[in-house]
């Protein structure tokens, strides 16, 4: 059984435990392994991404819920580092490697019966980096 990598289960903390349980199934299914790279985020953070226009907005689920739980996560590919130790953001979030991640999420979600939203599915700002519950069933209260 696939395990989620020490940096994973760190930026899972605070994490809605339905996305978590959705992931749990993702990493067993996925034909790439992956990392969780955020989850919950202060709102220090989110500001700091809108200001280097990493992030378009304020009102991100990578923040605090009302329900108290992040409903966001961003994730990369888990690419082994066989060169100088270092591995580019552009290998990791290669839309080649994230597509087969996304639709293990996808099809983990569905398993769980968790409604699920994909950043790459959006159609202004495509971020293949980035999963969250559905706003419409998953509202915070």
């Amino acid at each position: 059984m696939k395990q989620h990598l020490d940096r994973s289960l760190k930026n899972l903390v605070g994490v809605h435990p339905d996305l978590i349980r959705v992931l749990d199934r993702a990493l067993q299914i996925s034909p790439t392994m992956f990392v969780v790279t955020e989850g919950l985020r202060t709102l220090e953070r989110q500001r700091e991404l809108v200001r280097i226009k990493a992030s378009k907005t304020l009102a991100s689920r990578h923040l605090k819920q009302a329900d108290g739980y992040g409903h966001a996560i961003d994730f990369y590919a888990y690419v082994d580092v066989n060169r100088d130790g270092k591995v580019s953001f552009e290998e990791m979030s290669n839309v080649r490697l994230m597509i087969p991640i996304a639709e293990a999420i996808k099809a983990a979600a569905a398993q769980e019966k968790v409604a699920v939203t994909w950043g790459g599915d959006w159609r202004k700002f495509r971020d293949y980096v980035h999963f969250e519950l559905d706003r419409k069933v998953y509202t915070g209260n």
